[in-house]
């Protein structure tokens, strides 16, 4: 029985070609500590508001997802600034996660939580993108990040996306 098999001449080697990115119908920022963006990069899942519900709703599967991470650590006192990690929304609905969660002062909770499929990303600084970002424009642009999650434009997500992925 005989193969086929493509013979590639020595020196002529090609990389695998790299599939393109395909550009989300909507996309979202999310904000939370940069130890808590890793966290959930490593399980794969995003849980936002102390682990509330309500905002979770609004997303939906092939949505975008970016993390900002204004400090290193919740209520960190020193400023970071910089984009964290990016995905893809994976699943149809929130979900109730299976431990329970100490949040501190807040108590103990069982978060709600989505599935994202997050890309292999480095951190970019605001400052690195800031001047790209339909998001930054506005004079107050940082008064809706205290909301924990808000509509991020599409042209804004593969701006992120592009640098991240550097």
């Amino acid at each position: 029985m005989h193969s086929l098999q493509t013979v590639i001449p020595l020196g002529c080697e090609e990389a695998p070609a790299r599939e393109e990115a395909v550009p989300p119908e909507r996309a979202w920022l999310g904000v939370v500590s940069a130890d808590h963006a890793r966290r959930a990069s490593r399980y794969g899942w995003i849980q936002l508001n102390h682990g509330a519900r309500r905002n979770l709703v609004r997303l939906r599967r092939g949505d975008g997802f970016v993390f900002y991470s204004p400090t290193e650590h919740r209520g960190g006192r020193e400023r970071l600034r910089a984009f964290t990690a990016l995905g893809t929304v994976a699943d149809d609905e929130p979900r109730l996660a299976d431990e329970v969660v100490d949040m501190g002062e807040r108590g103990t909770v069982r978060p709600w939580r989505r599935t994202v499929d997050f890309a292999p990303v480095h951190a970019v600084a605001l400052y690195a993108v800031t001047h790209e970002l339909l998001l930054t424009r506005e004079r107050n642009w940082g008064y809706q990040l205290r909301f924990g999650l808000l509509p991020l434009a599409v042209a804004d997500f593969e701006v992120l996306r592009g640098a991240m992925e550097r």
